[in-house]
């Protein structure tokens, strides 16, 4: 049969959006190994020829010429006169762009976005296409170190820059109760400490203890903790699905604040976590969730919100907690009303949302009373 021109235009326009497609996955491998050897800092430094990058980032010098001809023709980095030959043009790496590319702690680095798909997801594809065939999940070792540096790397400067203000402004009287001497502080599901230690700077008379059940995560948080936090800040590997009252060795009648950021969606029993975390309060406490931005119901087509969480959830938090037995299967797109479901089976009395008007984050205050 063929098909009608209306078939046929829909046919050349998912054509022409796939492709664009297609040029950004490659150029964004491209941006990948820029950032996994290193040449974006060295770039940085200073223009240079091809032979000079090649010798200040220690790369081959035919492969230096060809990547940096790809960057220019990218538009990522610029080159002084294109008509001179290949060996006397000069390449730079315009200063907004070292920002996103070789500053990657700070607030506009996006350099964690391009190590996450390509070095983080791409490898555990095959394993997720049987996992899609047989409904099991895929084991957070299929995706490896590199995914956990990116999960680190984009939540970095959240954290740093955004995380102290959203106390002080959404949870005013959480905020007072930690400036206090004896304030406690629980950081479930803290990965590499980075959240942990961002809220032991912000409050240095609270002790803050990190509980997280990747041992392997919890060895890089516990080389980061600076020796003058060494007594107030601790790492407990758990999976508190399985606690119901945690202990804290600190020897705390109770948390003043529990945070689970960016956490929930991957834990494949959500609800009995939540119940711990109530069990950890003390009365006045409070638990902060951090969730991915979903809409409040489903939509299609979605935005590029919508989009980015749905490929996320599908690619790694869907099949990372679905490993588990019992797994709910909640995936990262977590809209409020499932929050608010999983919160009231957990036994807390109150479910709020923090609206910090973040392009990719909401905030929820879980209160016991």
């Amino acid at each position: 049969m063929t098909p009608g021109g209306g078939a046929r235009a829909q046919a050349q326009a998912l054509g022409g959006r796939l492709f664009q497609a297609s040029l950004a996955a490659a150029e964004l491998m491209t941006v990948y190994l820029g950032v996994r050897l290193g040449l974006y800092e060295a770039l940085a430094k200073g223009p240079a020829t091809a032979a000079e990058f090649a010798d200040r980032a220690g790369v081959a010098p035919r492969y230096a010429t060809e990547w940096l001809e790809q960057q220019a023709a990218a538009g990522i980095v610029t080159v002084d006169d294109v008509t001179v030959p290949a060996d006397r043009r000069r390449y730079t790496l315009p200063e907004g762009h070292r920002l996103a590319l070789a500053d990657t702690g700070g607030p506009w680095a996006v350099a964690p976005l391009s190590v996450l798909p390509v070095g983080g997801i791409a490898p555990a594809l095959p394993r997720l296409a049987e996992a899609m065939r047989t409904g099991t999940g895929v084991p957070p070792d299929a995706y490896g170190a590199a995914l956990r540096a990116a999960q680190a790397g984009m939540n970095r400067s959240v954290f740093t820059d955004l995380l102290p203000g959203w106390l002080r402004g959404a949870l005013p009287d959480v905020h007072q109760a930690l400036r206090r001497p004896g304030a406690a502080i629980a950081d479930v599901g803290c990965g590499t400490g980075t959240s942990t230690l961002v809220l032991a700077r912000t409050y240095p008379l609270a002790r803050v203890h990190g509980f997280d059940r990747d041992a392997d995560a919890l060895a890089t948080a516990r080389a980061a903790v600076p020796a003058a936090a060494a007594e107030r800040v601790r790492f407990t590997a758990a999976d508190l699905a399985d606690h119901s009252d945690p202990a804290d060795p600190a020897g705390a009648a109770g948390f003043d604040l529990v945070c689970v950021l960016d956490a929930l969606h991957d834990m494949a029993r959500p609800v009995e976590v939540l119940a711990a975390c109530r069990a950890m309060l003390k009365p006045t406490g409070a638990v902060l969730l951090m969730e991915p931005r979903a809409a409040e119901r489903f939509t299609a087509p979605a935005d590029e919100t919508e989009r980015f969480i749905y490929t996320v959830s599908l690619l790694h938090c869907l099949p990372q907690s679905l490993v588990d037995e019992g797994s709910v299967g909640t995936g990262a797109v977590l809209r409020p009303e499932t929050v608010r479901r999983h919160a009231t089976a957990a036994g807390f009395a109150r479910v709020t949302v923090l609206d910090v008007a973040h392009r990719f984050h909401r905030l929820y205050r879980l209160d016991l009373h």
